[in-house]
C-alpha cells in the first residue's frame, strides 16, 4: 500500500557528545533565523510547518473487533454520526489514517467495505494486520464502544474507468497478498461489471489457509463473476490448490487471450506487484490498464 511523503530540509545544531548545551529561548531562535539568508529561512519555515499536524481528526466509536484469520482482525468503525466522512469514500481502494488513544502515531488503513456500505450501514470496515508494537496492534486490542480517531478519506482509489466498459475489457486480473485483499474486497463488492466480462480472476496469496481472510466471502464473490484462485506459499498437508507465490502461479496459468482488452488490479507485497506488472507488460498489457491504489 506507497503514500507520498513530504521531506523538508532543516538546520540542526549538533553539540559535542560530551557537552550539554542549554536550549536558547524562542525569541533568540527567531532573531537567529532572521539573520539567515532568505533561502535558508524559507527551508526553516517549511520544516517547522511539516512538524505541525493539520489533519482534521474525527472521533468515532468502534462497533466490532473480531479475528478474521491468524494475525488479522476484522474491525468496523461506526461513522453514522459523521455523514461528511462517510460521503468522502467514493472509490474502492481509498484509505485513511486511524489513531488510537494510546499512541499519537497513526496507522494507514485501506477501507475494506465498498463505498455504498458507509451510506447504508453507517460503518467503515477494515482488515487489520496486528504487528507487535504498532498502532494496529493497539487497535486490535480495543473493544466495541472504544473511541478512536479517523482522518478524512485519502487517495484516488482504483480508477475503474480505465478498464471500462466491460464489453471492451473482457479480462480483468486481480492480485492480492495478505491484508492487501482489503481494497480488492471493496472493489469486488462495489460491482465493476464482473458478470459482464468473460474472464475475471483473483489470485489471492497467503502462507496457509489459517492466514487467509474472507474465505467465507469466496462463494459470494464467485457468484458475482470473479473466479477466486487461492495461492498458498506454505500449505498444510492435503492442500491440492496452487502453491508458491502469486506471481509464479499466475505466470504458470496466465492464459491472456487478448492483452489489449485486459486490465489488472494489484494490492499487496511490493515484490509481487512489481513482478506481476512486469509479466503483464511483457505480454502486451498496457501499463495504464494496471490499477493500484497507492
Amino acid at each position: 500500500m506507497s503514500v507520498v511523503s513530504l521531506f523538508a530540509c532543516s538546520l540542526s545544531l549538533q553539540p559535542h557528545a560530551h557537552l550539554s548545551l542549554p536550549t536558547p529561548p524562542m525569541s533568540t531562535l527567531r532573531r537567529l533565523t532572521l539573520t539567515l539568508p532568505l533561502s535558508f529561512r524559507r527551508r526553516f519555515s517549511v520544516a517547522a510547518a511539516v512538524k505541525q499536524d493539520t489533519t482534521v481528526w474525527t472521533p468515532t466509536p468502534i462497533s466490532l473487533v473480531e479475528p478474521a484469520a491468524e494475525s488479522l482482525f476484522h474491525v468496523a468503525i461506526d461513522i453514522s454520526d459523521s455523514p461528511d466522512l462517510a460521503a468522502s469514500h467514493t472509490r474502492p481502494g481509498q484509505y485513511l489514517q486511524l489513531r488510537v488513544p494510546q499512541s499519537p502515531k497513526p496507522s494507514f488503513l485501506a477501507i475494506a467495505s465498498p463505498p455504498s456500505f458507509a451510506a447504508t450501514a453507517g460503518e467503515f470496515e477494515f482488515l487489520v494486520k496486528s504487528i507487535a508494537g504498532s498502532t494496529a496492534e493497539l487497535l486490535c486490542a480495543l473493544k466495541k464502544g472504544d473511541v478512536i480517531e479517523l482522518s478524512p478519506v485519502m487517495g484516488n482509489g482504483f480508477d475503474v474507468d480505465r478498464i471500462s466498459p466491460p464489453e471492451e475489457y473482457q479480462t480483468v486480473l486481480m492480485f492480492a497478498t495478505g491484508s492487501g485483499i482489503s481494497p480488492i474486497r471493496s472493489l469486488i463488492e462495489s460491482g465493476f461489471g464482473a458478470d459482464k466480462r468473460s474472464d475475471v480472476r483473483l489470485y489471492y496469496g497467503a502462507r496457509n489457509l489459517q492466514r487467509m481472510a474472507y474465505q467465507d466471502r469466496f462463494e459470494y464473490w464467485e457468484a458475482t463473476g470473479v473466479k477466486v484462485v487461492p495461492v498458498l506459499s506454505d500449505p498444510d498437508e492435503g492442500w491440492t490448490g496452487e502453491t508458491g507465490y502469486v506471481q509464479a502461479a499466475f505466470s504458470k496459468l496466465k492464459q491472456i487471450v487478448s492483452p489489449k482488452s485486459t486490465g489488472a488490479v494489484l494490492c499487496g507485497h511490493k515484490q509481487m506487484a512489481e513482478e506481476v506488472t512486469s509479466i503483464l507488460t511483457v505480454d502486451g498489457v498496457s501499463g495504464d490498464k494496471i490499477l493500484k491504489n497507492f
